[in-house]
């Protein structure tokens, strides 16, 4: 086994690890104070979960041995049964152990349904969130990423029928987590007040550590893909840099053109949108490529957000803008600008004049968008049927962090706090000062 390799891989996978909570704190920020936990710990749970999840029966399912037809794996894994500490992966003298391959897998698998917790925002049941993760990624997750990823997977470079790149995850992680969300705010409709009450972000600086972190993170997420410490690992780490780069420009161009004003949170936005777009496409384009698919991604996701005014749905944090049409956007553009010599060696638009691949990429981004949709509504439904998605209307309008966790994210009671000082200030009253819970409510 490659030491260098294997050491790259497992810090890879603890920056991929670090992107949950970064998200968490990404979307967190971008919520009413009364949601704030309840976001927060909608992306904490998929931690959870999905590691159980994964040891138990994910990793088997994902990338166990085919069991016909490139569209799942066999069960010859439960528990991780079979796999050794000597047990090992890779190509061409790239060899790193097995369990190091399935702890970096671990935190895509992770991640992906947290994604679409920023759809929810406000409005539905922990529990009835929890069973979701379980049901989704059982599913949809795990049979996806092996028709990408797996050793004959029907939609990836390992099979041998539509032969798509993804690098590291446009259609398994982004398109998947995109349309899922659309199909699940579809079946538990719009929050109250949708349209007419200020929704406001109301941590501005919880934003920007998330987008940080995550952005941060991504090197482990696309660079990683690549499972050795190599050139083409390095070259997708400088691609990251420079999409992300570009998508902020990007999206600020269009806020400005269309808003007349930059906004944090479109930087903030951009980024995002500039990490989405390169994951499938960053190994296959140069440095020119990747800027080109940045700008393209960040002013095209700007421009996508304000979709659900126009079209009616409620999708809370712009999962459906961001990571579905970045994912789109990174996973069709490898058609358009990957060069012959990167991963999968395409012949592009650009490099070749052939629009094979970009044929290639549009059916596995297709097959991926009308299978999650259809599965993820279906879900949603039995669970909204059944135990009910939906947290009351009286709970969501008082606060769901109150109403699901018996928690808020802030405590203004505290010493040091208005309302503190103000009753320190009447010594002998058991009664609040007036004025108090005015500031306290504020």
């Amino acid at each position: 086994m490659n030491g260098a390799d294997t050491a790259f891989v497992l810090i890879s996978a603890a920056l991929v690890m670090l992107m949950t909570p970064g998200l968490a704190f990404f979307y967190g920020g971008m919520v009413r104070v009364k949601s704030t936990l309840n976001m927060l710990m909608m992306s904490f749970i998929s931690l959870a979960i999905v590691s159980v999840l994964w040891v138990l029966y994910g990793y088997s399912l994902t990338f166990g041995d085919d069991i016909g037809g490139g569209l799942l794996g066999n069960l010859d894994h439960i528990g991780l049964k079979g796999i050794t500490a000597n047990s090992e992966v890779g190509l061409d003298g790239h060899h790193i152990p097995v369990f190091a391959f399935a702890a970096f897998q671990l935190m895509f698998a992770i991640i992906t349904p947290a994604l679409i917790s920023g759809a929810l925002a406000d409005r539905v049941k922990f529990g009835a969130w929890s069973l979701f993760v379980v049901l989704w990624a059982t599913v949809v997750y795990f049979p996806v990423a092996h028709w990408v990823w797996g050793p004959e997977g029907w939609i990836g470079l390992n099979g041998d029928k539509v032969k798509a790149i993804d690098f590291a995850g446009g259609t398994a992680v982004h398109i998947n987590a995109g349309i899922a969300a659309l199909a699940v705010v579809l079946v538990i409709g719009k929050r109250v007040g949708f349209k007419k009450d200020p929704m406001r972000p109301h941590s501005l600086p919880l934003v920007m550590l998330g987008a940080g972190l995550l952005w941060f993170g991504w090197f482990g997420f696309n660079a990683g893909s690549e499972l050795a410490a190599d050139g083409t690992a390095a070259a997708m780490a400088l691609n990251t840099q420079v999409a992300t780069a570009a998508a902020v420009i990007g999206w600020l161009v269009y806020e400005k053109l269309r808003h007349g004003t930059i906004t944090m949170l479109g930087g903030a936005s951009g980024a995002v949108a500039g990490l989405v777009a390169i994951t499938p496409s960053g190994a296959s384009v140069n440095a020119m490529g990747a800027l080109a698919i940045g700008v393209v991604a960040g002013f095209v996701c700007a421009w996508a957000v304000g979709l659900k005014y126009k079209l009616g749905y409620d999708d809370s944090l712009d999962v459906v803008g961001v990571h579905l049409v970045g994912g789109i956007i990174g996973t069709l553009l490898v058609g358009v600008f990957g060069i012959q010599g990167g991963a999968g060696a395409a012949k592009s638009l650009t490099d070749g004049g052939s629009i094979e691949q970009l044929g290639r990429q549009a059916a596995g981004a297709g097959a991926v968008l009308v299978y999650t949709f259809v599965v993820t509504w279906i879900l949603a439904k039995a669970i909204d049927m059944t135990i009910g998605f939906r947290v009351s209307e009286d709970d969501e309008v008082s606060g769901i962090d109150q109403t699901e966790h018996s928690e808020s994210a802030y405590d203004f009671s505290g010493v040091g706090s208005a309302a503190a000082r103000t009753t320190l200030g009447n010594p002998g009253s058991d009664a609040p000062a007036q004025g108090q819970a005015k500031k306290v409510d504020a």
